[in-house]
């Protein structure tokens, strides 16, 4: 079994089904929770030393944030609905608390923080859009809590990769510090499938291999990205829905492309 690969498993008494800490991975910055919750259900966090950005993936929430209030947070029915996700930011040490309206998939996205700046709802608007790639190199992004947005060490961003195409393609890689050439970032994937019953395929790998895994991924699935090139393959037929949380020494992402394939770009 991969060591990279995360699975979920039946809520537990506060709801949460995936955890990934810097403990668990064996890093330093990014921590990374799934949580599902039923109507009424209440999950609670907030931790010393660590900023949150909580995104309900679906359903409806109210979410309080210190002395902050935010309700009807969210509202799409899945995360493949073409429509943003909730999502609110609290800096490191502020309590919170998530209520569900009904059912609700939520991910909390942590990273080491000072304790800057106030609570706020992320406001659709803010997240932009845009269409990455040609050809069945085509996906669709959508970024919620981007470089461009306040905030100490988190980056936040959602993609939907239709059946047949590929995505974090080509292969490119953020683990090494190199100024205005590359920035060393912690990344998880997580996970969703349409239709449930599908897959998709994860390689993670160095150049010199000392890293190198191929993940079966299915539905709910987290892949820990500690260094390393990433890309995502969709099969025909089923759609593809990523959660990627990111963090870092620097608030910066720049990546670098696997050499070997860089010549896709140039092509096209």
């Amino acid at each position: 079994m991969s060591g990279l690969r995360v699975r979920p498993h039946a809520p537990d008494a506060d709801g949460a089904v995936l955890e990934v800490t810097p403990e668990s991975a064996g890093w330093d910055h990014v921590g990374f929770k799934v949580v599902h919750l039923t109507d009424g259900q209440v999950h609670a966090g907030g931790q010393a030393g660590r900023e949150v950005c909580l995104v309900v993936v679906a359903g409806t929430a109210d979410i309080k944030a210190g002395d902050h209030r935010f309700d009807g947070v969210g509202g799409r029915a899945t995360p493949f609905e073409d429509k943003a996700p909730g999502a609110v930011y609290a800096p490191a040490g502020v309590t919170w608390t998530v209520t569900a309206q009904g059912p609700v998939e939520l991910a909390v996205c942590t990273a080491p923080g000072k304790g800057q700046g106030e609570p706020r709802m992320i406001d659709a608007a803010d997240m932009s859009r845009e269409t990455r790639g040609t050809g069945t190199n085509t996906r669709y992004v959508r970024n919620i809590l981007p470089e461009t947005q306040p905030a100490e060490g988190l980056l936040v961003v959602e993609v939907i990769t239709p059946g047949g195409h590929w995505s974090s393609y080509p292969p490119h890689k953020h683990d090494t510090a190199t100024p205005t050439e590359e920035t060393a970032l912690e990344e998880t994937y997580y996970h969703r499938i349409d239709p449930p019953q599908g897959f998709a395929i994860q390689r993670v790998y160095t150049d010199d291999r000392s890293l190198d895994e191929t993940v079966s991924v299915e539905d709910g699935d987290v892949v820990m990205v500690p260094r390393g090139y990433h890309p995502v393959g969709a099969p025909h037929g089923y759609d593809v829905y990523y959660l990627n949380v990111m963090a870092g020494p620097k608030r910066n992402w720049i990546f670098r492309n696997d050499p070997a394939h860089d010549w896709i770009v140039r092509k096209t």
